[in-house]
């Protein structure tokens, strides 16, 4: 299929997928929080030898229609050209470039593909030249099982970045421990996944709940209403705001949950007034829940009742959304365009070069996605090899980055990252800097998980509150 000279993938007719996918919190195949109908539970991996938006829509889009593109890429302007018999190695991306998560998955998409691009000009990898295969699950959990299927059969990834909610890491974890194949998860979340085959390359609740819910507790008062998208990362991070807001002394007064798809939020919004809380924390997700913010201003509450949160800017918002609606929120993130040092200011300069100085923002799962990106290449660097078994034990024998946000250490043990976190306001459509954590660990899949110790472990631990 071409769109306006794009070659878009198609919904592949050749590889089905034999498998029913039902959203069942608690219940899993390989993971405790999704079930999988027809497919055959997959092996944990053994240690050795193992066989087992005021910019309005047009505008955005504008931005990033490349990013459907399935292209082998043969780098920036000056770099070496491949030859044509060179054997290239396969990488995948599966992401929500359209549907309600595209707000996510367009910039995670650009970072990679930018990623890609800075390999191939510097040499390939091995020598070898990297072949970017993107997929647009279009915010469908079918094609993200549909799409990682093929990328483990069709395309023989060596590695595979997909998924936006922890919903879509759950539909696709499980297909790539089945079919052998590496998978790298770069957005916040959680925390909590256990799986040898599966490396966290985003921050965890440890890493930045910690940090800004006991800030917003003393800057704001005791009283908590948390409001979050209803699948298992809101439900999860719900409990861990609960727990380090308590931890501040502080009291969660209530904590209401919305689907995916809601864009009316006028009852939440007369609840909210009722309680009368000295906060709120938004765990809201995707394109729906914009509204929240717009509604909440249309009410006259936005410079009443503070907001923080640790999703809001991941897709965005404080750019779609006028001034007005968000200044003065706080979140807590890993990555911020504004970020002072040398390293950031290049990656930036270098990264507007590519998409054009009025890219939107660079945000937060841009740069995980990016981060990840470079781990796994320094893993395949210090195994000498693409093979994925090759590849963990590299990455578990320990490896680091500097990368724009500072230092990313990868944890053999949980195979999450030690990373800077940052505390920002919004004002004016721009992440200010507040505070700064270095070097914080994730200390919370830490607790419950150690792959050196338990290679077969394979599951999803979660907070009980």
């Amino acid at each position: 299929m071409v769109d306006n000279g794009v070659d878009i993938l198609p919904v592949s007719r050749h590889l089905p997928i034999p498998i029913n996918v039902y959203a069942t919190y608690g219940v899993g195949l390989c993971s405790s929080v999704y079930f999988v109908r027809g497919v055959e539970p997959c092996t944990p991996l053994a240690r050795k030898g193992s066989t087992n938006m005021s910019m309005n829509r047009r505008q955005f889009l504008s931005y990033t229609a490349a990013t459907v593109a399935s292209s082998t890429l043969m780098g920036l302007t000056g770099t070496r050209a491949f030859a044509a018999g060179e054997d290239k190695i396969n990488v995948a991306a599966i992401y929500d470039l359209s549907g309600g998560l595209d707000i996510y998955g367009k910039p995670v998409m650009d970072a990679l593909r930018f990623a890609a691009e800075e390999v191939n000009a510097q040499g390939g990898l091995l020598g070898r030249p990297l072949n970017f295969i993107a997929y647009d699950a279009q915010s469908n959990m079918q094609l993200y099982a549909q799409f990682a299927q093929q990328a483990a059969l069709r395309d023989k990834a060596a590695v595979v970045h997909a998924g936006i909610t922890s919903a879509s890491r759950e539909v696709v974890r499980p297909v790539l421990n089945r079919y052998r194949t590496l998978y790298f998860y770069d957005n916040q979340y959680e925390g909590g996944v256990c799986d040898r085959n599966y490396f966290a390359a985003g921050v965890t609740p440890a890493q930045t709940v910690q940090k800004l819910a006991p800030y917003a507790v003393k800057k704001w008062g005791k009283k908590v209403y948390i409001v979050a998208a209803d699948y298992n990362y809101g439900q999860i991070v719900s409990n861990w705001v609960r727990k380090y807001a308590a931890d501040a002394g502080g009291q969660t007064v209530a904590v209401e949950f919305f689907p995916m798809d809601v864009t009316d939020f006028g009852a939440a919004i007369s609840k909210i007034q009722a309680a009368s809380p000295d906060f709120i924390w938004s765990a809201l997700v995707g394109g729906a829940h914009m509204s929240f913010y717009r509604q909440w201003k249309a009410t006259g509450m936005t410079g009443q009742i503070p907001l923080a949160s640790t999703t809001f800017a991941g897709g965005n918002e404080h750019i779609v959304l006028s001034p007005e609606e968000c200044n003065g929120f706080l979140v807590c993130q890993n990555y911020l365009q504004e970020l002072p040092g040398q390293a950031n200011v290049d990656f930036v300069q270098r990264f507007h070069a590519r998409y054009g100085a009025d890219y939107p923002y660079i945000t937060e799962l841009a740069m995980g996605a990016y981060q990840g990106f470079m781990l796994w290449v320094e893993g395949v660097r210090k195994a000498g090899s693409v093979d994925r078994m090759k590849v963990i034990e590299a990455l578990e024998s320990g490896v680091a980055i500097d990368a724009p946000s500072g230092r990313v250490t990868l944890d053999p043990a949980t195979h999450h990252c030690t990373l800077d976190v940052h505390i920002a306001e919004v004002r004016d459509r721009k992440l200010n800097l507040v505070e700064s954590f270095p070097q914080q660990r994730p200390s919370d899949t830490a607790a419950v998980c150690d792959l050196i110790q338990n290679p077969a472990d394979n599951r999803q631990y979660a907070i009980k509150f």
